[in-house]
């Protein structure tokens, strides 16, 4: 079986390695933290440039879908797999996931200026369980600044290391104000927040806790979030109907229904 990778075809009993763009130091915080800020471009400008236009071009096309609504895009729009499979991304993910690993999913969270919702306390893994055999494996997001992102508009903050705790406790919030209906319930006086330029991005694992304030602010604030998962990891595809996987790089020892890039 051929898997087909950004960087060329990689046979099943080949392991195709990228650049990596994280020095020891950084993966060593990831692992410790959860959560790494990468303050350089991660696009080259005119791919950046492209993936903006494209980013407007499908908000113009769904003017009655709220813009942090736009889940899993690149199932609709193929184009977007140019960017997702960029080696420039894929290079800042293997230091983290290994060799192995694949496309999970993708989102555009956006916030309107002035009425962009809050999004709650919460961590990924616990609105994905059971659709992966475990997550202590890895899935990593990027979380791609399309627009500035400051405290001012809403800005994604979390709580350093709760990557390895326990998986916390959750209550009903009001859902016309909050991406989500419940949130997890902490104490969030050691939230991180995430200052963002275009075109920079955080990485973060799966499990932290995470969140974000309503953009009450005159300026949009947007972010592609790029998810890959370690082919270590198996996929439950009866918990998971009409979901799409593809390969980056590497094996797929489980045989995981990957797509080619």
């Amino acid at each position: 079986m051929t898997f087909m990778g950004s960087k060329g075809p990689t046979s099943a009993g080949e392991t195709k390695m990228g650049t990596p763009r994280l020095t020891n130091d950084a993966v060593q915080f990831y692992r410790d933290q959860g959560y790494y800020l990468f303050k350089e471009p991660v696009l080259k400008p005119d791919t950046f440039q492209r993936l903006t236009n494209l980013f407007e071009e499908i908000v113009a096309a769904n003017p009655d879908i709220r813009i942090d609504s736009l889940d899993t895009p690149h199932f609709r729009e193929p184009r977007l797999l140019e960017f997702l499979l960029d080696d420039d991304v894929l290079d800042l993910v293997e230091p983290l996931l290994g060799p192995d690993f694949g496309l999970w999913s993708s989102h555009f969270i956006a916030k309107e200026a002035g009425t962009g919702r809050r999004t709650p306390w919460h961590e990924d893994s616990a609105y994905w369980e059971g659709r992966f055999d475990r997550f202590d494996l890895g899935i990593v997001t990027v979380w791609l600044a399309i627009d500035r992102s400051d405290r001012e508009n809403g800005c994604m903050k979390v709580i350093p290391g709760s990557h390895l705790g326990a998986g916390a406790q959750y209550a009903d919030v009001d859902s016309d104000s909050n991406l989500f209906p419940t949130e997890a319930q902490i104490d969030e006086s050691e939230a991180v927040y995430f200052e963002l330029d275009p075109n920079q991005c955080s990485l973060h694992d799966s499990r932290i806790l995470h969140g974000a304030e309503a953009n009450t602010s005159p300026r949009r604030r947007c972010g592609y979030t790029m998810r890959y998962f370690s082919q270590h990891m198996r996929f439950i595809p009866e918990r998971n109907p009409g979901h799409k996987l593809w390969h980056c790089r590497g094996h797929n020892p489980h045989g995981n229904p990957v797509e080619n890039g």
